[in-house]
């Protein structure tokens, strides 16, 4: 099956407690589109600038992502600037965002893409998300969106909209809060499942993740590292890896979904060992085999039976 990703494509220049990158290859739909070719057929729309390095093209093509819907104009390519709290490296602050050729940016889909069984509307302008869903020519499988706080402090109504058409959130903790104007993750996953999607992911950095999948809750941890280089993109590659899955499984079902977000996470969590998509570029099927099994250890108890119920006192 076949997955479209419409985001972003940037350049990020990073300073975090091990270290600085200038100018890094970044932006949703890299990330994104890098982690779900390991599973699926990706296509990428985005935009970029005349400065865009033929070498990160190569990169994308080299994983057999779809780049023909990846468009290049006159001008300077999306830059982004931050710098990660040496307390906290899930604690970031914005130092500069230069929008560039993207503020202009108009997704137009092929007649390919808009027969895409799976559509993943990364973190864009949310009339623009319900742009895109409009110009496929299906409804596709399942339809996936990211967002972030500056859509909905600044466009609730059009994101209200297209979360209403969806069949799936990703948010950040914080997020997801602000967004359901509710403080408790459980009851802010209910008042977004109020508004449309039957799937709600919740992101929770080095805390794991909450899925909602109509109501029945799953949990899982984040995979423990010794250290945390660069966090930058770790939540689009989730998102990659999870709907990576989902398009090449078609798996829909409740025991899908669980092991969508478990793979997210296991993917994620090598994307933040480097800088950029350093590490996510080379990773190999037996690293990623032998980290998932490594996770299914990590979270695997014996329950209640009837041979080791709870020595309860009498």
């Amino acid at each position: 099956m076949t997955l479209l990703v419409v985001g972003s494509v940037a350049y990020d220049s990073v300073q975090t407690p091990l270290g600085a990158r200038e100018d890094a290859l970044g932006g949703s739909a890299t990330y994104f589109s890098i982690a779900s070719s390991y599973f699926t057929l990706v296509s990428l729309v985005a935009i970029v600038g005349q400065d865009f390095e033929p070498a990160h093209i190569e990169l994308l093509e080299a994983h057999d992502v779809d780049v023909s819907g990846l468009e290049r104009v006159e001008g300077d390519t999306f830059r982004w600037s931050g710098v990660y709290s040496t307390e906290d490296v899930n604690q970031r602050e914005t130092l500069d965002t230069q929008l560039n050729v993207f503020a202009d940016f108009k997704p137009n889909l092929s007649d390919e893409h808009r027969n895409a069984d799976f559509l993943f509307l990364a973190n864009i302008d949310p009339e623009l998300q319900l742009e895109v869903l409009g110009q496929m020519n299906q409804r596709p499988k399942l339809v996936a969106l990211d967002s972030m706080n500056f859509w909905i402090e600044g466009k609730k109504a059009e994101l209200d909209r297209i979360v209403e058409a969806v069949d799936m959130v990703f948010m950040d903790e914080g997020e997801a809060r602000s967004f359901a104007n509710e403080t408790n993750l459980r009851k802010a996953a209910a008042r977004i499942h109020e508004v449309g999607p039957r799937i709600v992911v919740i992101k929770r950095g080095e805390h794991g993740v909450l899925v909602s999948n109509e109501g029945n809750l799953f949990s899982a941890p984040a995979f423990p590292l010794d250290r945390v280089v660069d966090p930058t993109g770790a939540g689009d590659t989730f998102a990659g890896g999870f709907m990576g899955l989902i398009s090449a499984t078609g798996d829909l079902s409740e025991e899908g979904i669980r092991r969508a977000a478990v793979l997210g996470s296991v993917i994620g969590s090598f994307t933040v060992e480097a800088f950029s998509a350093d590490r996510l570029a080379t990773l190999t099927q037996e690293e990623v085999v032998q980290r998932f099994a490594a996770f299914e250890r990590l979270t695997q108890f014996t329950g209640q039976n009837n041979s080791n119920a709870l020595p309860w006192r009498a």
